[in-house]
């Protein structure tokens, strides 16, 4: 889907989504004062360490974006994901009206230009991604991709609760997505346990 988004600020909200396990909610209402992603964020007095963004719960958000959970936690990055949002402030230069705003997803290709991006916005362009790619593409697609990969690639249950933001791990059931390859893997482990004497 990454490579089917036209533009860089597209671009990095889908890695984004996929790469953190963000809900919609919680990455239209971060503020680029959020965004840490130099190797020591202690300039901003942060003392976590490596590229990493924030998720704060606000209920002033102009385009009434809120995180779901009251809890703030932090979430690491990628430098893939520090390098697209670089592309994005390139991109964002180029609209003056979007350049002191504080939210990190605003209009910069419709009117009004430097607003904050909204849900039917993004749900638009979701939709328009999917069409394009020729499969169904949502927000929250990827917030279970991100889950699902975690847990596969053997990441700590807690771990990914944490990363999610859920405050009960019976929340995580429902990211836990198996597929056919797992069933046969498991059926063929139990199959050569039983072979062995």
């Amino acid at each position: 889907m990454i490579g089917q988004a036209p533009r860089a600020r597209d671009k990095f909200l889908i890695a984004l989504l996929a790469a953190t396990g963000l809900r919609i909610g919680e990455a239209l209402g971060l503020h680029r004062c959020d965004l840490h992603f130099l190797a020591s964020s202690h300039m901003y007095g942060c003392a976590l360490s490596g590229p990493h963004l924030h998720v704060h719960r606000r209920l002033d958000n102009p385009n009434h974006a809120l995180a779901k959970s009251p809890r703030s936690r932090s979430i690491p990055t990628t430098p893939e994901l520090v390098s697209l949002y670089t592309d994005y402030q390139h991109e964002r230069d180029q609209v003056p009206e979007a350049a002191h705003h504080r939210m990190v997803f605003v209009n910069l290709f419709r009117p009004p230009l430097g607003r904050a991006m909204s849900y039917p916005n993004t749900k638009d362009a979701f939709d328009r991604w999917a069409r394009t790619a020729g499969h169904p593409a949502r927000p929250h697609m990827l917030r279970h991709s991100a889950a699902t990969r975690w847990l596969r690639d053997g990441v700590d249950r807690d771990v990914v609760q944490q990363l999610l933001g859920h405050a009960s791990p019976l929340s995580m059931q429902r990211y836990r997505h198996v597929d056919d390859t797992e069933l046969r893997a498991a059926v063929d482990r139990l199959a050569a346990l039983q072979e062995q004497p």
